[in-house]
C-alpha cells in the first residue's frame, strides 16, 4: 500500500520478519485504549500534517487491495476518520485524516476493548467529535483458533494459512 511513512508500534524486538522501510517505536504502557492513543500521538508528533491509519496485527488476511478503494484519493475527500469493523463487534483499523495527540486522547482512552460493544463505543466517540467517518470493509480478526481457521480459509495462499497448516501437520505427527 502506498504510504509516506510506515510506523510499527511494537512491544518486543524487531526480527527478520520486518521488511525494510519501517520506523519502529516501542509500545507505551497501559491498556490497549491508552496504547492506541499513544500510537496516534506519536504519529502526529513525527508527521503532523499526514493522515494516520492504525491497523491491528490480528488481521493477517489484510492486503493492499482491501484498502485501496476505500482509501483512494477520490474517496478521502470530506472524510475525517476511517473505521474498519471486525465481525466480533470490535475494530481492526482506525484512521484519522488529521491526527493530534489531543484528538487521540479524546477518542480512545476509556473505550472498552475486546468486547462486543467496542466498535459501537468508538463510533460514538467519533460522532461526538463531529467527524465524518468512512467505512472500511468488515473483516474477521483473529482472537481464537476458530477465527484463525476462518481467516486461513479466506486467504488460503497467505503465509498465515501456510503457517496454520504447518502447525496442524506438526500436531498430527506428534499427536
Amino acid at each position: 500500500m502506498p504510504a509516506g511513512r510506515r510506523l510499527l508500534v511494537l512491544d518486543g524486538d524487531v526480527g527478520p520478519w520486518l521488511p525494510p522501510g519501517w520506523d519502529v517505536v516501542p509500545q507505551s504502557d497501559g491498556g490497549l485504549d491508552v496504547r492506541l492513543a499513544a500510537a496516534f500521538a506519536h504519529a502526529a508528533r513525527t508527521a503532523p500534517d499526514a493522515p494516520a491509519l492504525l491497523v491491528g496485527m490480528d488481521t493477517p488476511q489484510l492486503d493492499a487491495a482491501l484498502l485501496a478503494e476505500a482509501l483512494s484519493p477520490a474517496r478521502r475527500t470530506g472524510v475525517d476518520a476511517w473505521y474498519g469493523p471486525a465481525d466480533d463487534g470490535g475494530f481492526w483499523a482506525l484512521g484519522l485524516a488529521k491526527p493530534t495527540e489531543r484528538l487521540a486522547g479524546r477518542l480512545l482512552p476509556g473505550v472498552p476493548m475486546s468486547t462486543p460493544d467496542t466498535g459501537r463505543a468508538l463510533l460514538d466517540r467519533l460522532a461526538a467529535e463531529g467527524l465524518t467517518v468512512g467505512r472500511l470493509p468488515l473483516v474477521t480478526d483473529v482472537d481464537t483458533i476458530g477465527d484463525a481457521r476462518h481467516v486461513a480459509a479466506e486467504a488460503p495462499e497467505s503465509r498465515f494459512a501456510a503457517c496454520l497448516r504447518s502447525i496442524a501437520t506438526a500436531q498430527e505427527v506428534t499427536g
